[in-house]
C-alpha cells in the first residue's frame, strides 16, 4: 500500500464526481491509470459543506482494491479522532486529519496507525508548515492545502509552491507530500517541482466531459506513473 505513494501520482477526488454514476466514474479513472482515489469528507463544522461518510468508502472499497488501487480519505472534520475506527472499518487505506481540527495531533496519528491505516496530517494555507515537524515520527503522509478547504473548483494559491518546498526540506524524502486544491495540467508540474508526490485533482478530472482523458492529461503534465 505505502509503495503506491513513493511515485508521483494523481489522486482523483470523488468530491467532484457525478454521484449518480460514481462507481462508473471511478472505474474510468482507474482504467486511465489512477491508483489512489481521494475521498473528501466534510462535516459542516470544520468547513461549511457536508459531503460523505464511511458508507461511501465502504461502497467503493471492494472495486477499488480489486483494481490494485487505494482509498485516500481526507477528513475535513472537527474531532476526527472520533471517526477513525468507522473509516478504517469501511476500508480506508490512508486517513488524513487536519492539524487544526484535533487537539492532540500526535495521539490521533498514532490511533490511525493502530487501526492499520496509513496516517496523514493536513495543513490549511494559514498554518505554518513547521507544525508538522514534531509529529513526523508518526506521520506517513503530509498534505498541503493549496486552497482553503471546503469547496471544489477553487483557484490554486501560488504561495503553496514555496510551502511545499519548505515542508519537503523539513520532512525529508521519507514522508510523501500530498497537495490538494486547484490542481490541473498547468499547476501539476509546479507542485511536483516543489517536491509533491501525490496530487489531488477533483473538478479538473470529474468536472470534464471525459474524466479519463482529463486524468491522463494531468498525469502526463505531472510526469506521474
Amino acid at each position: 500500500m505505502s509503495e503506491l505513494l513513493n511515485d508521483i501520482r494523481i489522486a482523483p477526488s470523488i468530491l467532484s464526481a457525478d454521484f449518480a454514476r460514481l462507481g462508473d466514474q471511478v472505474d474510468q479513472v482507474i482504467a486511465a491509470g489512477a491508483r489512489v482515489i481521494h475521498v473528501d469528507v466534510m462535516d459542516g463544522q470544520f468547513v461549511p459543506p457536508i459531503t460523505m461518510g464511511p458508507i461511501i468508502v465502504q461502497a467503493l472499497s471492494e472495486r477499488v482494491k480489486a483494481a490494485g488501487a487505494i482509498l485516500d480519505v481526507h477528513l475535513m472534520i472537527n474531532n476526527p479522532e472520533n471517526q477513525i475506527e468507522a473509516f478504517a472499518n469501511a476500508g480506508a487505506d490512508t486517513i488524513v486529519v487536519h492539524a487544526e481540527a484535533t487537539t492532540h495531533l500526535h495521539r490521533t496519528l498514532n490511533a490511525i496507525r493502530e487501526a492499520g491505516v496509513l496516517a496523514g496530517a493536513a495543513i490549511c494555507p494559514g498554518t505554518a508548515v513547521e507544525s508538522l515537524v514534531d509529529v513526523s515520527e508518526v506521520l506517513d503522509l503530509a498534505l498541503v492545502m493549496s486552497v482553503n478547504p471546503g469547496w471544489g473548483g477553487q483557484s490554486f494559491i501560488e504561495a503553496s509552491v514555496g510551502r511545499i518546498e519548505r515542508l519537503s526540506a523539513l520532512l525529508g524524502p521519507g514522508i510523501p507530500i500530498e497537495v490538494d486544491g486547484g490542481i490541473d495540467a498547468s499547476t501539476a508540474p509546479l507542485v511536483v517541482g516543489a517536491g509533491a508526490k501525490l496530487l489531488v485533482a477533483g473538478s479538473a478530472v470529474f468536472g470534464k466531459p471525459d474524466p479519463e482523458l482529463a486524468y491522463s492529461a494531468i498525469a502526463e503534465a505531472a510526469g506521474a506513473v
